[in-house]
Parts: C-alpha cells; structure tokens; sequence
C-alpha cells in the first residue's frame, strides 16, 4: 500500500520547517552567536520554536504514516494530519510573538496533541480491533 494522505501533509511541514530554520539561522547570525547561551529574547524564541518543531512534528508524522499504512480511516487522517499542520503554525505563530501570544501557543499545542492522540488511537484500534 501507497501512503497518499500523510505526504502531502508532511509536504507542508516540510515547507513550515524550513522556513523555520532559516528564520533561527538568520537571527542567530543577526546576533551573532553560533552556539551556547543566548541570552537575547528574539533569538531564543526562534531557535525554540524551531526546536519544538522538530520535537513534535515528525515523530507525529510517522504515527499518522503508521495509521495510514494500517489503513485509517482517510477522513480521521485527513484531520489529525490537517490539526497538526494548523497546531504547528498556531504554535510557531504564538511563541514568535513578543510579548508572546499564550492562547496560539496552547490551541498549537491542543492540535498537535490532538493528532498525536487520533494517531496513536488509530494504530493501536488497528491491532486491538482490526
């Protein structure tokens, strides 16, 4: 079996990331400061939302790609994959923001764990029902 839902969501994440990483590039080259310690509130928001991107994003995709592959149902995976593309940009969107935005942050949040609950859902009904 083909994956053909899930690709085109991480095909999102994809571009989200990378837009990401060069927006913490770009700051830590403003600041200059490679490494370490940052110490400088735009720049340590970057680097962490880039970093909590990369904590959450893709090891949800792998389940929502499990489920796929055990074949769940397309439209619980179309919106556990869409509620995690719109949860990583609340997320990135709330903590960029300075004086930072609490309630993108935690409805970011609220998405992201909202797929990673479908998914994880999802796979184990596929062997304890399936």
């Amino acid at each position: 079996m083909l994956l053909e839902i899930v690709p085109l969501y991480a095909a999102l994440l994809g571009m989200l990331y990378l837009a990401l990483s060069l927006r913490a590039i770009r700051a830590r080259r403003a600041a200059r400061k490679a490494i370490g310690p940052l110490g400088e509130t735009a720049l340590d928001r970057h680097v962490r939302v880039h970093a909590n991107f990369a904590e959450y994003a893709p090891f949800v995709l792998l389940l929502l790609a499990f489920a796929e592959l055990r074949e769940a149902p397309e439209g619980l995976l179309h919106l556990a994959c869409a509620g995690l593309v719109a949860g990583r940009f609340a997320h990135a969107w709330g903590v960029s923001r300075e004086p930072e935005n609490f309630r993108f942050r935690k409805y970011g949040m609220m998405a992201t764990f909202f797929a990673l609950v479908v998914a994880v859902t999802l796979l184990l009904a596929s062997y304890l029902f399936g």
